[in-house]
């Protein structure tokens, strides 16, 4: 080992440990272990042909001179992506924190206070710029929470809709072109008709809803009050696609009439990054607020009646309702919206109203320049956007050249036509040299300009804002760095994040985020390159894609890699919607049947769903697996119309189930395609993959498997590798040629999908190379079957595999408890707080169980923690069974305890001690849960999602 060896950094287990844990096990080495866990037939039969190692030292030039190759232009592209500011403190003490970006989704509310009070503060902002009454906490980008508006209205239609089949859709000509196309994917799945063009075109036609964006793709400012009321009128919903900045001087949604409004918060301080990450916004209606997707953050109690925060509503609906669920989102963009939110509270609304007023000035100067020097202007009423057509006699090819060879990019419209956008960092000098390129393209000279910071705006009166926003104190309060800076450390403090201990989360991996991977997510040029420049300035990016995919094709066996879904769903949805293309290009369009398990991830049958498939439950066999004999059944009964199945390797229940081939085999023989939930990819990566398994399409969690965080919620990638025959028909993007000749349409709108965090994933591969990779997986298998030996002492082990192994993950039966104790898995999970843990992962996919991974990065001290909890915890429901303690009044029904209440007159027939510090060790080095049990029911009953006012913490106690 050498001090630059990333691999021993990587895991958390020593050689000594090793050998302490493979003797708990009972086998002579890691080789005996993978033997006994993974069936031969699946085994790789060579190493994967990836680079060796690189060190952090070595990685760190490879990736700056791949920056260099990113060309840095001053862009006005926009189209929905534009330059903004990110302020330092947000940069350093969010981005880089990981005490905010290696938390977990909150849905462990009382370890997640910090994090929920900034997505509250976000979606507060949301909902005040826009007018709606309630938003969620993000979504994942512009151009998807289009179509989840799309898809919401779908499916709120009246019974007399539905009963008359009314499935069609208006969608303005005005919005940006990959917006229609990924409304136009996620409809044709659906069977929804859109018509695209004029609203005034269609008097009479019926649509169950409108979409409009504001401004405009040519930043036109239309005012959409009078068409709303008409089309309300004719019972027709509409959603504007609002730019969130223009909202600081614009009359708002809300005010127009509209019944949702959704855009990108990516000009609130997230860098362009060649496309995302960036947190979606979607606000709606009161009406609505049980059928908006994603997450929603509410206030509640909790028992000592402190108000607390939690996910409020049907958060996790996909779970609940599977194949009926109206969404399949599960990651969000959380670090972003939390940045979003950040950069809200840190310029406050006059801050903000500057920052636009600002863009506003300089482009109505532009225009008057471009005006006088005979350009014609398309764009009339504009905050920050002006289409222009260019004199006779030229065209924009030759303008564009001229423009290019002064490091500018525009966006071309066609031969005649561009647009400009300008920004947060747009100055006097940018406007001046680029109202002179406009000059010298006539042979004129461009006249003085004058900077009248007091003109008159550039849209009409009454589309001014006239109400008030963001006026909670919480808006007004943080606005020096230094009141900032202690903010963001007191939310961060009442949260467990990895950074203070284990995060054990079956299915949800919550392995090390390499530090030195995070670094050029602060670079200019991996964060400030537009997603639609040409490929010659995205060289750097080009090249790391190309690798990268490369990288990933060896990993998994497949010919071609897409890496456009930003998430871990959407790549379902992407990999299932390539399945439907190829099947109907072979002439097999009747085939509509995906077999689901029924232990799979509850995205897996809604994706299914919104890829218009229909469901069919295949059963799990008493040991956990797939029953093959159900399957043979199912697959027999529907082979004329059998389109795939979707499986989870090893499964869900983390087994390697030894039929897997045979499982894949059945399906190819009736006609299907197998696609692979890549989830546990993490026990495959150099011992197997899904090509060798029989995977036609699998996507990859990149947050999970390949070292991209969590970040609170978001954000994930979740790329596709398909074989051979699916290549042909990945998503395409109409800025960027990507090569799919009979591709399906786009899925997210930018072509890479958050490509400003894929270098975390192409770090991970290169520091941990071909022999590191495949240890990686190992030794989560080693420390799993470790947790899983200790703790099996104590506790009920659910499913196990071949000689009593599991993969990476296990899964342990709480069931009973309730009946010997009182104690449901709840509480189990409330009670590691005390303990300074985060729960594993509760009730899935088995109810009345917790779900347990360790993953590859936990030191054997740090399980051994994890084992003495457990063992502690079990003992206390033991005393409760025995009559030691009461039924209702324990320490683990009462969990957590938080710091308050030792100040409060303790009335808990236990110690202080017993439930504070069970395990007595360092008191000084304990987390404390900053508030007590949260009532969940309460908070759904009670639905409150934005800023509360003062008064309502001064009264909680009345």
């Amino acid at each position: 080992m050498t001090h630059n060896n990333f691999i021993h950094r990587h895991l958390g287990v020593s050689e000594k440990d090793t050998k302490e844990m493979l003797e708990s096990i009972g086998v002579a080495n890691i080789e005996q272990l993978m033997q006994e866990v993974v069936p031969d037939k699946i085994l790789l039969e060579k190493d994967l042909e990836l680079p060796s190692a690189m060190s952090e030292y070595e990685y760190l030039h490879h990736i700056k001179s791949l920056a260099g190759k990113n060309k840095i232009f001053k862009t006005y592209i926009g189209q929905g992506f534009y330059n903004t500011v990110l302020p330092g403190v947000i940069q350093r003490n969010i981005l880089e924190n990981p005490g905010w970006y290696t938390s977990y989704t909150p849905y462990q509310a009382e370890i997640s206070q910090g994090r929920l009070e900034a997505l509250m503060n976000f979606q507060t902002v949301i909902s005040e710029l826009t007018g709606m009454p309630i938003a969620n906490s993000s979504l994942l980008d512009e151009a998807t929470a289009a179509a989840e508006a799309m898809l919401m209205l779908y499916h709120s239609r009246s019974r007399t809709a539905k009963k008359a089949n009314l499935n069609t859709f208006f969608v303005s000509e005005g919005l940006f072109r990959h917006t229609i196309d990924v409304l136009q994917t996620r409809a044709g799945a659906l069977g929804i008709e859109l018509v695209i063009g004029k609203i005034e075109d269609y008097p009479e036609q019926s649509f169950f809803g409108a979409i409009f964006q504001y401004p405009d793709t040519l930043g036109e400012i239309r005012d959409y009050t009078r068409v709303i009321a008409e089309l309300h009128e004719r019972e027709i919903p509409v959603v504007l696609i609002a730019d969130l900045l223009s909202l600081s001087l614009l009359k708002t949604p809300q005010e127009m009439g509209a019944d949702v409004a959704v855009g990108s918060s990516q000009r609130f301080g997230t860098p362009m990054g060649y496309g995302g990450p960036h947190a979606g916004y979607f606000a709606a209606l009161e009406k609505y607020k049980r059928n908006i997707p994603g997450r929603i953050i509410g206030y509640s109690y909790d028992k000592n009646g402190k108000i607390a925060l939690r996910m409020a509503l049907q958060t996790r609906e996909q779970h609940i309702k599977r194949e009926k669920a109206t969404s399949n989102i599960c990651t969000a963009q959380a670090l972003l919206a939390t940045m979003a939110g950040f950069y809200a509270l840190y310029h406050g609304p006059e801050g903000l109203r500057n920052i636009a007023s600002a863009i506003h000035t300089n482009t109505r100067i532009l225009a008057q320049a471009l005006d006088n020097l005979g350009y014609r202007l398309l764009t009339r009423n504009f905050f920050d956007t002006l289409a222009i057509q260019v004199p006779s006699g030229t065209n924009t090819a030759t303008l564009n050249q001229l423009l290019l060879k002064n490091e500018i990019n525009v966006h071309i419209i066609d031969y005649e036509k561009l647009s400009i956008s300008l920004d947060e960092t747009s100055t006097h000098k940018d406007v001046v040299k680029l109202a002179g390129i406009f000059a010298r393209f006539l042979g004129k000279e461009l006249p003085h300009l004058h900077f009248d910071k007091d003109g008159k705006e550039a849209f009409p009166e009454g589309m001014k804002r006239q109400s008030t926003f963001m006026q909670h104190p919480v808006f007004h309060r943080y606005h020096s760095e230094t009141e900032m800076m202690r903010y963001m450390k007191k939310l961060e403090e009442k949260d467990l994040a990895l950074n203070r201990s284990m995060t054990p989360l079956g299915s949800c991996t919550m392995k090390l985020n390499p530090a030195v991977s995070l670094f050029p997510l602060s670079w200019p040029e991996f964060a400030e390159i537009h997603p639609f420049v040409p490929k010659e300035q995205a060289e750097g990016y080009q090249e790391l894609i190309q690798k990268l995919g490369d990288y990933l094709k060896t990993i998994t066996g497949f010919a071609a890699i897409s890496f456009q879904p930003n998430s871990g769903a959407a790549g379902e949805y992407t990999g299932l919607l390539v399945i439907k293309k190829y099947l109907e290009e072979k002439g097999e369009a009747h085939r509509d049947v995906c077999l689901i398990p029924s232990s799979a991830h509850g995205t897996n049958p809604a994706s299914s769903a919104m890829a218009g498939f229909r469901i069919v439950i295949v059963k799990a066999a008493p040991n956990g697996d797939i029953d093959l004999e159900d399957l043979r059944l199912k697959a027999e009964e529907h082979k004329d119309r059998l389109a795939a199945i979707m499986i989870t390797y090893p499964s869900t229940h983390g087994i390697y189930e030894n039929g897997v081939k045979e499982i894949t085999d059945i399906v190819h023989r009736y006609g299907g395609q197998v696609y692979m939930d890549g989830a546990n990819m993490n026990a495959q990566v150099g011992i197997t993959n899904p090509a060798t398994i029989g995977a036609d399409v699998c996507h990859l969690n990149l947050h999970k498997t390949f070292g991209i965080p969590h970040g609170g919620g978001g954000p994930g990638v979740g790329p596709i590798g398909v074989a051979e025959h699916l290549k042909e028909y990945l998503p395409n993007h109409r800025y960027v040629d990507l090569g799919h000749a009979k591709g399906i349409r786009a899925v997210a709108s930018a072509p890479y999908g958050s490509a400003m965090i894929l270098p975390i994933s192409y770090a991970y591969i290169l520091l941990l190379g071909k022999e590191g990779l495949k240890k990686a997986s190992q030794y989560a298998i080693l420390n799993a079957n470790y947790l899983k030996n200790e703790i099996a002492k104590d506790y009920d082990i659910l499913f196990t595999g071949n000689a009593g192994r599991v993969a990476h993950e296990f899964i342990i039966d709480c069931e009973s408890f309730s009946k010997e104790a009182g104690v449901q898995v709840i509480d189990i999970a409330k009670r590691l707080m005390d303990y300074g843990f985060h729960a594993p992962t509760v009730a899935f996919p088995v109810h009345g169980t917790l779900m347990v991974e360790p993953t590859e990065s936990e030191s054997l001290s740090e399980l051994k923690r994890f084992v003495s909890a457990m063992r502690n915890i079990r003992r206390e429901i033991a005393m409760i069974a025995q009559g030691e303690y009461d039924r209702q009044n324990n320490p683990v029904k009462n969990a957590p305890h938080p710091l308050q209440s030792l100040m409060d007159e303790w009335d808990f027939p236990y110690p202080k001690e017993v439930a504070v510090n069970p395990m007595k060790t360092d008191i000084s080095e304990k987390y404390w849960a900053p508030v007590a049990r949260i009532d969940d029911a309460y908070g759904d009953r009670n639905l409150m999602c934005s800023c509360l006012p003062v008064e309502a913490y001064e009264n909680k106690e009345n």
